[in-house]
């Protein structure tokens, strides 16, 4: 799986780039617990496991394969590392180690987010390059495309995914039409609500293919289409849509941690 260097230069690199689109509001104290969980984060077990194994304990091993999950990690140190973290950027903008254009620590809520969409991160290169390729949820993606021989041309694989697609794009010009009637905001959020849409009937299409109908069709060709959706719904777009997220946060002074 990768090592160090991938996971904090991707996370990293994801972070200011959202700091230059957000003018700073996704600030280095976003950015830095972005990344540290994005790497150390869900690996933190094979720390334990080895600290352990040192002395002799043998909780390391359970400990690892607990944490070492993409939701399993939120769920058992999202809470106490939200408060840590929250703590830490309280102490560093105190102290004047880190900077920040707000002048105001993150939230345990905006830490919350950052630890969520820093464990997704971390699986995203890890689902893709572990296991000599062999991983369950990297099988299970290509399990849903059509590999034993070349695909039929169904008709109304074409109609459906044809119109599935025209719609999208057919949408998006009309939301986003000449003099709108919205604000730009509310036409970003029908554009989303647009995508959401199309993606759910395209995936409904590609589960009815695969799973129920007998024998199984090919749903888009060759394609693994559902898989793939799957894939960068959870792994790719929900992590930054948490990092997004959490530039906004509510109650933002009766959220602080005192020291």
């Amino acid at each position: 799986m990768p090592g160090p260097g991938p996971h904090l230069m991707y996370a990293m690199s994801s972070g200011l780039g959202l700091t230059t689109l957000s003018n700073g509001r996704f600030s280095a104290h976003h950015t830095l617990t972005y990344t540290i969980n994005a790497f150390f984060g869900p690996d933190i077990g094979s720390f334990s496991e080895w600290l352990g194994s040192t002395v002799g304990i043998g909780f390391g091993s359970a400990l690892a394969d607990a944490i070492h999950h993409p939701f399993y990690y939120v769920l058992i140190l999202g809470l106490p590392l939200s408060f840590f973290y929250s703590w830490l950027s309280r102490f560093f903008i105190q102290k004047g180690v880190l900077y920040s254009n707000s002048g105001v620590p993150l939230t345990k809520r905006q830490c919350l987010f950052l630890v969520s969409a820093g464990s997704l991160s971390h699986f995203f290169l890890d689902h893709l390059f572990e296991e000599n390729g062999h991983s369950t949820l990297y099988t299970w993606i290509l399990s849903t495309g059509w590999w034993k021989n070349r695909a039929p041309i169904n008709p109304d694989a074409v109609v459906i995914v044809g119109f599935l697609c025209t719609c999208l794009i057919g949408g998006f010009i009309y939301i986003n039409r000449v003099q709108p009637f919205n604000t730009l905001k509310q036409q970003s959020n029908q554009s989303l609500k647009l995508i959401l849409f199309v993606a759910s009937l395209y995936c409904l299409w590609c589960v009815s293919q695969i799973y129920w109908v007998n024998p199984r069709r090919p749903a888009v060709g060759e394609e693994a289409d559902l898989g793939v959706l799957v894939f960068l719904a959870t792994y790719f777009f929900l992590p930054h849509y948490l990092c997004i997220s959490s530039m906004h946060s509510k109650d933002l002074e009766a959220e602080q941690i005192p020291l």
